[in-house]
């Protein structure tokens, strides 16, 4: 698993059957900070996620990537390799909160 903010979306008319409907994200991985653990830096990456959970533009998210990414009810016969399964609330490394989706 990682958490990632959603920087985009795709959209795409031509596909197969079973991805119709489904709504696509780009998500950039984050890390927590190795220099000091105070906040949550992009790692320059990026993955095409399918959304199950109502996640939007901008939000910090939860993804699993390759099998686990199928074992979702919404996912089991899409043929994907990263969804989106959460949407993150708050970040704590030890004592600190690095991120609160209230801010």
């Amino acid at each position: 698993m990682f958490i990632g903010r959603i920087t985009g979306s795709i959209v795409s008319s031509q596909k197969v059957e079973a991805m119709v409907g489904q709504k696509l994200f780009i998500v950039e991985p984050l890390r927590v900070n190795e220099k000091d653990q105070s906040d949550l830096t992009p790692t320059g990456r990026s993955f095409i996620v399918v959304d199950t959970v109502g996640a939007g533009q901008g939000e910090i998210v939860l993804c699993v990537q390759g099998s686990s990414a199928r074992f979702t009810p919404e996912t089991k016969t899409l043929p994907i390799d990263a969804a989106i399964i959460g949407i993150v609330d708050q970040v704590h490394v030890g004592s600190n909160e690095i991120f609160n989706s209230k801010d």
